[in-house]
């Protein structure tokens, strides 16, 4: 498609869908045809260390529907793979750009994007736009009286509800302006192996939750043999679905659900205000701990061959599935910091290659709450003990065995660590790093 009229460029990211889609629907009203684009970022790729990273087959499987939704309305997306600045010099060597539209993005290495293709393109005249999408609040939004930033969870929350209102709410009706796509036929999408990936061919969780689901959430979420939590956490993370639609259906069903989309915005205003969390301790005391940092102990816990069946089992299904329960994702964690005394970074690191929902903020405050190094205002001393967290939440060991079919043979390793002795350790170490100054 050769065009002399200006047209908008509307540049998907974390927001893979048409429906409710905030950019998408200024850019289709902006009054210039719109023009479909994504980026495989070369830049991120390349920083992957599987070829078989699912996420990249997510975001793949994801761009074949959207690009089918938009064939059914005579459009097409174009897809790139290049670093984003090369790709938007090329696009605007090929077309006559009036406005480049996309959502806003929060992780440091977005915003250090963005800020580059905004100023290419205000060196062109072409005006760079971004709106809120993947949050309710975002920012500066929920801040106490004073204007600082929240530091615990529950007055947060509190403020979060107490702000929220049906406007924040209120879907975006891009449907009713699919007609401002810019008509063209269809275009092929560069295949996996086209980028240097390949697929693994694993089931993703399916975008749709029934109420029912959310409606238990309270009552199962804790239990890894039940399938009693959403999984759309992928889909948050990529932005296949709408958060405001999510939002509005935990408002009406389930308030624990509702805090669990709270608990992911409020790790993101963590991130935005205190970037120094990507590289240390929320609270700076805590990097004076004298991790142990044994690097066998290490491998067995990635491994899932510590002893310690809960933990290997969440360990095991990560591996396999790129997905861990949640209540999974503290007791490992909780382990690799506090009975091994492992510095909480390297199991971050680890989360961040093999989860398929990995999200910097989450994963970030989700380690640091289980260190004890983040804003959570428990103690260092709340210490997951293994047996009894497996005794309350898999009784029968439905989930255990599931994974670790070897459970009770000679097959199946020691523990190792004493869990108690580890247990004084942690404390002690802990106790001494807050002694300093």
């Amino acid at each position: 498609m050769v065009t002399n009229s200006p047209i908008c460029i509307f540049w998907f990211r974390r927001d893979l869908r048409l429906q409710d889609n905030a950019g998408l629907y200024h850019a289709l009203r902006s009054g210039l045809k719109v023009l479909p684009l994504f980026v495989f970022d070369i830049h991120i790729l390349n920083r992957l260390q599987d070829r078989d990273d699912r996420r990249v087959e997510f975001i793949h499987h994801s761009l074949v529907r959207l690009n089918e939704e938009l064939n059914n309305v005579g459009s097409t997306l174009t897809v790139m793979h290049d670093t984003p600045l090369n790709a938007f010099k090329k696009i605007t060597e090929k077309y006559r750009i009036g406005l480049v539209v996309a959502n806003h993005d929060y992780e440091p290495y977005a915003i250090e994007r963005d800020n580059t293709i905004k100023r290419f393109l205000q060196e062109k005249g072409i005006p760079f736009k971004t709106y809120k999408d993947q949050v309710i609040f975002e920012k500066e939004e929920i801040r106490k009286d004073y204007g600082e930033p929240y530091t615990v969870f529950t007055p947060y929350s509190k403020k979060w509800k107490e702000k929220l209102s049906d406007f924040y709410l209120k879907p975006y009706p891009c449907h009713n302006y699919y007609r401002n796509f810019v008509q063209s036929p269809s275009q092929a999408i560069p295949s996996l192996k086209d980028i240097g990936f390949k697929a693994t061919g694993c089931a993703f969780p399916p975008a749709l939750v029934s109420d029912a689901r959310i409606r238990n959430y309270d009552k199962t979420r804790d239990f890894p043999f039940l399938n009693g939590t959403s999984r759309l956490s992928v889909h948050l993370r990529f932005g296949t679905i709408s958060i405001r639609a999510l939002a509005a259906r935990a408002l009406q069903l389930n308030e624990t659900f509702l805090n669990e989309l709270i608990w992911r915005e409020f790790y993101q205003m963590i991130l935005y205000s205190f970037p120094h969390v990507v590289h240390s301790s929320f609270k700076p005391q805590y990097d004076r701990i004298a991790w142990i940092n044994n690097e066998v102990h290490f491998q067995k816990w990635c491994e899932g061959k510590t002893g310690f069946p809960i933990v290997d089992a969440g360990m095991r299904e990560l591996n396999a599935t790129g997905y861990m329960h949640n209540r999974l994702r503290m007791i490992t964690a909780s382990f690799l910091t506090k009975q091994l005394l492992i510095d909480w970074r390297w199991g971050e690191a680890y989360f961040a290659r093999k989860l398929l929902d990995y999200e910097l903020a989450s994963n970030n405050g989700g380690w640091q709450w289980a260190a004890g190094t983040g804003t959570d205002a428990a103690p260092y001393f709340r210490i997951f003990n293994p047996q009894l967290q497996a005794r309350k939440f898999d009784p029968q060991q439905r989930y255990i065995r599931q994974w670790i079919p070897e459970l009770g043979t000679t097959a199946y390793p020691l523990p190792i660590v004493d869990n108690e002795l580890a247990v004084k350790r942690a404390l002690q170490a802990y106790k001494e790093a807050l002694a300093r100054h």
